[in-house]
C-alpha cells in the first residue's frame, strides 16, 4: 500500500516552508529588533519562533500584509552553501543569538554533507536571508496567496526546554486552494467551541488543582462515570475476546527497568527515583515490566499460548510543564493496556486480532468512521534501537503482513519505533476532522531475551516467546479529551454522566415526577425540582446536552405518560412511560 506522505502534494510543502521564509521576512521588517529562531513546516501550515517581539493577534493582519506584498515582487529564492565562519560572522554581526547555536549544533551533526564546515543560506530575493536547508518554491509568485492565513500567536520555549528563553511563536495555515484554507479555517473555529477544556468544566468532568500539580487531573462524579463506563465495557469485551485481568503496582525497583532497557532509553521521561533502605525505586511509567514477570512467575507450555493479559495500569511519565494541554497530555494517566504472549507462528494472527478490536472499538462503538494505521520503522541512527537487525527484519515483515491482510488504511513512518520493536499507532479523526493519536500497538521482540520469557514446545524444547503490547483505547485521559471533542459534549446515551433529566411542571406533579424516576432507575436520572421557572429548566437541560428531558404535569400523572424532550430533535411529544422505559432500556444495552 502506498504511503500515505507520498500522495501529498509536494509542491504545498514546499509552499509552506516558502511561507515561514515570508514570514519571518515580514517581522523582521516591521520589528526590526526581533532574533530569529526557527520556522518549519506543520501539518497543515507553518510556525516561525521569535524572540524580542511582543505582540497580540491583533497584529497578524499586519504582518499577513506585509508577507502578501513581500511576495508580489516575484523574488526567487536561492540557496548558497557558506563556511561556517562566514555564517556565523554574519549572524553575529547581526546580533541574532538563535542562529548562532543552531550553526554550531550543525557542526556537530554525523550528517556527512556538514563535514565540510558549511551550512545553508537561502537568500528571498534580495529581502531576506536565512539559515536553512532548502525545499522552497523557485519564486513567491508560484504560491497560493489566496490560501495562506496566519493563525495565531503562542509562547515557546526556545528548542523545547524551560531552561531557555520563552519566545513568540507565530502560526500559519496554507493550503493548495481557498476551499481548502476555508475548511480548515471552520475547522479551527469548530474546534474551539468543542474544545475538551470548556466543556470539561461545564459538565464538571474533571479539574486540575495546583496543590495536586500540573498534568494529574482530578476525576469530578461525572467524569469518573465516563471513566467507568468504557472500562467496565473495555473488560467486558477482553474477556469475551479471551483476555485475563491482571494487576500491578504504581512503583517498583530500578533493576525491573534496567532489565526492561527502559534505563537509559526512556529515562528522561520517567519520574526521578526515590532512594529507600531496600534500594532505588521509579513510579512506573509502563506496565509491561510487571506484567513481564507475571507471565514468568510459572513455567508455559505451547498448550497455553497465546496468553492475553489485560490491565488498566496507571502510569506517571515526566511531562515538561509547557507540554501540558489538558487531558491530552498529562503526567498521570491509566491505560488500557495488554499484553499478548505467543509463539513465533501465532504473531500474525494475534496481531490481526488487535487491529480488528481496535476497528470494532472505532467504528461500532463510537462511530468513528475516520481512522488509519501508522506503522513507526526504525530511524538510521541505530543507537536508540536494540542492535538485531535480524529480529527487526522478522517482526516488520510480521506486522506489515497483518496490516495488509487487515484491510485497513496504513501509512509508513521512519523514525518513531520503539526501542525494542516496530509499532503501529492508530490514528483517529474526530467529527469536524482533527486527528489524534489513540493507541498504540508494539510487537516486542527483545523482553523474551531480556526477561527469559519462554515456553516449552511439542518436543519439550524451551522456545521465547513474542510479546504484542497494545492497547486500543489509549488512555482514559487522552481518549475521553478526543471523545469530548468528538461528540461536542453530546455523548451517547450509555455514555452520558446524566442520562434523562426529570422536569415537573409544578409542586403538584412531584410525587409523579418520583414515580417516573423509580420507573427509570436503571438510568441515571436526575429529578429537576429546585424552585425555577420550567423554561429555565428545558434551556439548562439543553445546554448540558442531556439526551432526554421528561416533562410531567397532572395531565401526564393521569394517563401515565411523559412528554419526550430528545437531544437535537426538541419536542418529539408524549409517549406512555413503559414504552419510553423501553426505548431508553435498548439504547443503554445496545450502546446505540
Amino acid at each position: 500500500m502506498q504511503n500515505l506522505d507520498e500522495m501529498r502534494p509536494f509542491d504545498i510543502l514546499r509552499a509552506r516552508h516558502s511561507f515561514a521564509h515570508l514570514l519571518a521576512a515580514s517581522v523582521q521588517k516591521l520589528y526590526p529588533k526581533v532574533t530569529l529562531g526557527i520556522g518549519p513546516v506543520i501539518e497543515n501550515g507553518f510556525y516561525y519562533d521569535f524572540g524580542n517581539l511582543k505582540i497580540t493577534d491583533a497584529d497578524l493582519s499586519r504582518i499577513e500584509k506585509e508577507m502578501r506584498e513581500i511576495a508580489k515582487q516575484n523574488l526567487a529564492f536561492k540557496k548558497e552553501l557558506w563556511t561556517s565562519q562566514k555564517a556565523s560572522a554574519h549572524y553575529k554581526k547581526l546580533k541574532q543569538p538563535f542562529k548562532l547555536e543552531l550553526i554550531k549544533d550543525l557542526l556537530k551533526t554525523k550528517n556527512q554533507k556538514l563535514k565540510t564546515g558549511k551550512v545553508g543560506m537561502v537568500y528571498t530575493g534580495d529581502v531576506f536571508l536565512d539559515l536553512c536547508r532548502g525545499g522552497h518554491v523557485k519564486n513567491t509568485k508560484e504560491l497560493p496567496l489566496d490560501a495562506f492565513k496566519l493563525t495565531h500567536i503562542a509562547g515557546a520555549y526556545w528548542r523545547g526546554s524551560e531552561k531557555n528563553p520563552m519566545l513568540t511563536r507565530i502560526y500559519g495555515a496554507a493550503f493548495a486552494t481557498k476551499k481548502e484554507l476555508a475548511t480548515h479555517l471552520w475547522q479551527l473555529e469548530e474546534a474551539k467551541k468543542r474544545d475538551h477544556r470548556v466543556w470539561g468544566e461545564k459538565l464538571k468532568l474533571f479539574t486540575f488543582a495546583p496543590e495536586v500539580g500540573p498534568g494529574l487531573p482530578l476525576w469530578l462524579p461525572n467524569g469518573t462515570i465516563l471513566r467507568d463506563e468504557i472500562e467496565n465495557y473495555a473488560k467486558q469485551v477482553e474477556k469475551e475476546w479471551g483476555y485475563q485481568r491482571v494487576t500491578t503496582p504504581h512503583i517498583a525497583k530500578d533493576t525491573l527497568y534496567k532489565t526492561s532497557g527502559h534505563l537509559p532509553y526512556y529515562k528522561d521521561s520517567m519520574f526521578p527515583p526515590m532512594e529507600l533502605d531496600d534500594g532505588t525505586y521509579y513510579l512506573k511509567a509502563m506496565n509491561c515490566p510487571h506484567t513481564h514477570l507475571i507471565y514468568r512467575a510459572e513455567p508455559r507450555s505451547w498448550r497455553d499460548l497465546p496468553l492475553r493479559f489485560a490491565e488498566y495500569g496507571t502510569v506517571y511519565r515526566y511531562e515538561r510543564s509547557g507540554t501540558l494541554a489538558g487531558l491530552l497530555r498529562v503526567r498521570g494517566m491509566t491505560q488500557n493496556d495488554a499484553h499478548i504472549y505467543c509463539t513465533e507462528d501465532q504473531v500474525e494472527e494475534e496481531f490481526l486480532k488487535v487491529m480488528k478490536l481496535h476497528e470494532f472499538w472505532y467504528n461500532k462503538v463510537f462511530g468513528i468512521k475516520d481512522f488509519y494505521m501508522r506503522l513507526s520503522l526504525p530511524a538510521k541512527d541505530k543507537a536508540k534501537y536494540v542492535a538485531d537487525p535480524k529480529g527487526w527484519k522478522k517482526a516488520v515483515d510480521i506486522v506489515q503482513s497483518a496490516m495488509k491482510k487487515s484491510g485497513m488504511p496504513f501509512e509508513v513512518a521512519e523514525g518513531e519505533a520503539a526501542f525494542y520493536g516496530p509499532k503501529v499507532d492508530f490514528q483517529i479523526k474526530s467529527a469536524i476532522g482533527r486527528e489524534e493519536s489513540a493507541s498504540t500497538n508494539q510487537l516486542d521482540f527483545i523482553a523474551s531475551k531480556r526477561f527469559n520469557l519462554t515456553y516449552k514446545d511439542k518436543d519439550g524444547k524451551d522456545k521465547p516467546v513474542y510479546v504484542i503490547h497494545r492497547a486500543p483505547l489509549g488512555s482514559h485521559e487522552r481518549f475521553i479529551a478526543f471523545l469530548i471533542e468528538h461528540y461536542a459534549g453530546s455523548f451517547p446515551l450509555w455514555l452520558s454522566p446524566e442520562q434523562v433529566w426529570i422536569i415537573p411542571v409544578s409542586e403538584k406533579a412531584h410525587d409523579y415526577a418520583k414515580q417516573v424516576k423509580e420507573a427509570l432507575k436503571n438510568a441515571r436520572v436526575i429529578l429537576k425540582d429546585e424552585n425555577e421557572t420550567m423554561g429555565k429548566k428545558i434551556r439548562q437541560g439543553e445546554l448540558l446536552r442531556i439526551p432526554y428531558l421528561l416533562i410531567v404535569g397532572e395531565k401526564e400523572a393521569a394517563a401515565n405518560t411523559v412528554s419526550v424532550r430528545e437531544r437535537g430533535k426538541g419536542d418529539i411529544g408524549q409517549m406512555q412511560l413503559p414504552e419510553f422505559q423501553k426505548k431508553v432500556g435498548t439504547e443503554l444495552e445496545e450502546r446505540i
